[in-house]
């Protein structure tokens, strides 16, 4: 049984468009000759991939089982094609790393400097996600390394303990909590917050345990990274949610009070991970050791 790249490839277009026209189109085939590439996947395999409806298509559980595999042979073959094609710029060898917002801003930054310096062969493609999409991205084989928080991980993602960061509460010195160590979360609800741009993951998992409280908090202003939201605390133009390890850098340097959240989703793990550390490709498996020994 022989498969074609192509064929995997406009399977994967159609499973995410719905549609084998629309498939055809993102995939440059003209509409019969993707329907026959179709059929001719299910008739090699013996068995129907797509339920063909008058809305679009559905996948069967053997189509789930095929999209699976297409999409982590597709990445291997990307893979190949990127470390292949490095040789001729005189970069060797790539990783595809999916963070959150806490690692791209606060963790990784030193140890992915660190390894990049000692390995000038290797390049680094970092995307910022929220952690339930890196864990989905691991799982599909569509990123070699995640660094997300544990509790989003399902089980069968390998991982290890990098560093552990709470969801900090900061205020300026005069502002609302600033005699208190420690508050429940909703006890905020009142309060104008400076936060994070809506895209970002880190945000994106506030609101959601905000929204399960019952909170809708108003947003005064939202800023690309935790300097500049904690300027504005500093200034007193409301409260924030941030990573500790960011509030205790920024408090060094600008009038700012601490209080810890008693909520439990505030506490975080904070783990590299893999769908098999030990598949890993050569360049991954020598970033992945040297971010071990950064752990903290």
């Amino acid at each position: 049984m022989r498969f074609d790249l192509v064929d995997l490839q406009l399977f994967i277009a159609v499973a995410d468009q719905r549609s084998i026209t629309r498939g055809a189109e993102r995939s440059h085939l003209a509409l019969a000759s993707a329907s026959a590439r179709i059929k001719g996947l299910e008739d090699a395999l013996g068995v129907a991939l797509l339920k063909r409806g008058r809305r679009g298509v559905e996948l069967t559980p053997a189509g789930e089982s095929l999209l699976d595999h297409a999409r982590l042979v597709i990445h291997q073959v990307d893979a190949m094609r990127g470390d292949l094609a490095g040789f001729a710029s005189g970069v060797r060898a790539s990783v595809h790393l999916l963070a959150n917002t806490s690692g791209l801003s606060e963790h990784l930054p030193k140890a992915l400097a660190g390894f990049l310096h000692e390995h000038r062969d290797v390049a680094v493609d970092i995307e910022e996600r929220e952690s339930t999409d890196i864990a989905a991205a691991i799982t599909a084989g569509a990123a070699d390394l995640g660094f997300a928080a544990e509790h989003a991980l399902p089980d069968h993602i390998e991982r290890f303990v990098f560093s552990e960061d709470r969801l900090t509460l900061v205020t300026s010195r005069r502002g609302p909590f600033a005699g208190r160590r420690q508050i429940d979360f909703q006890e905020a609800g009142g309060c104008e917050f400076v936060g994070l741009t809506s895209a970002t993951a880190l945000q994106l998992h506030i609101s959601k345990h905000a929204a399960r409280l019952g909170m809708r908090p108003h947003y005064r202003a939202r800023l690309r990274d935790f300097d500049a939201i904690c300027q504005m605390v500093a200034a007193d133009v409301g409260v924030a949610l941030v990573p500790e390890s960011a509030a205790r850098r920024c408090s060094k340097l600008m009038p700012l009070a601490m209080v810890r959240l008693r909520d439990a989703w505030a506490n975080r793990r904070l783990v590299i991970c893999a769908r098999s550390f030990r598949t890993l490709s050569r360049p991954a498996k020598m970033l992945v050791e040297h971010l071990r020994a950064a752990a903290v």
